[in-house]
């Protein structure tokens, strides 16, 4: 049974846009690919966890495998946090084996989601996942059972740029520091910018490789 590849959208998208990235890596690995859509505004982080949860422990597969772009990836880390906290350390995550890759996930919170928060009817758009994801500054830490490898962009070109000055390097939206995990297998940093890396090939090539190798080359 070919392994499944499980991407997970960021902040207002569907999963959609994944479709150019979803294909290379099922050319690359020789896997089956599938978005999982999510309701970013009007569900809550753990409500949405929750429902990747279930769609996951749906698929019969012997191998399955999470990418996850921008908002998605504090999705994916809830969804670990609620697995780690059932099993109360009795090891693995009762789902079939795989590694999981972050793509410009601001994991440590977002200082361009705070600036827009800010703006009139901001926090409203934002939503209830991003409201509780990324306003507040976390200190977050990777201690899943699973490999996994970080991608952050540094071409800073993206709608964070309309919202103030943002310090070096970024990819345009988030700021390479705030996607950085402790405990993560392997980070990278990449010339591409925040939108743009869901349809860039070496972002998909770097992805592959380390779904298939546990490591970025």
């Amino acid at each position: 049974m070919r392994a499944v590849v499980v991407y997970v959208h960021g902040l207002w998208l569907s999963g959609v846009e994944s479709v150019v990235l979803r294909r290379r890596l099922e050319r690359a690995l020789d896997v089956e690919t599938r978005a999982f859509t999510y309701s970013s505004v009007a569900v809550d982080l753990t409500g949405n966890a929750r429902a990747l949860w279930a769609y996951l422990a749906s698929i019969h597969t012997d191998g399955l495998h999470l990418v996850a772009h921008s908002l998605g990836g504090l999705v994916v880390l809830r969804l670990f946090e609620l697995i780690a906290a059932q099993t109360r350390g009795a090891g693995g995550d009762g789902l079939a084996p795989g590694r999981v890759v972050l793509m410009g996930s601001p994991v440590r919170g977002s200082e361009a989601a705070r600036r827009f928060a800010r703006w009139p009817g901001g926090r409203r758009m934002l939503g209830l996942t991003a409201g509780e994801a990324l306003l507040t500054p976390a200190d977050r830490r990777w201690a899943g059972p699973r490999e996994l490898g970080v991608i952050a962009g540094e071409h800073a070109m993206g709608m964070g740029r309309l919202l103030g000055r943002m310090p070096a390097p970024s990819d345009g939206t988030v700021q390479v520091t705030e996607t950085e995990l402790p405990g993560a297998t392997a980070q990278i940093r990449l010339y591409v910018s925040h939108s743009g890396m869901v349809f860039d090939a070496e972002v998909a090539r770097q992805v592959a490789v380390f779904l298939r190798e546990g490591r970025f080359g």
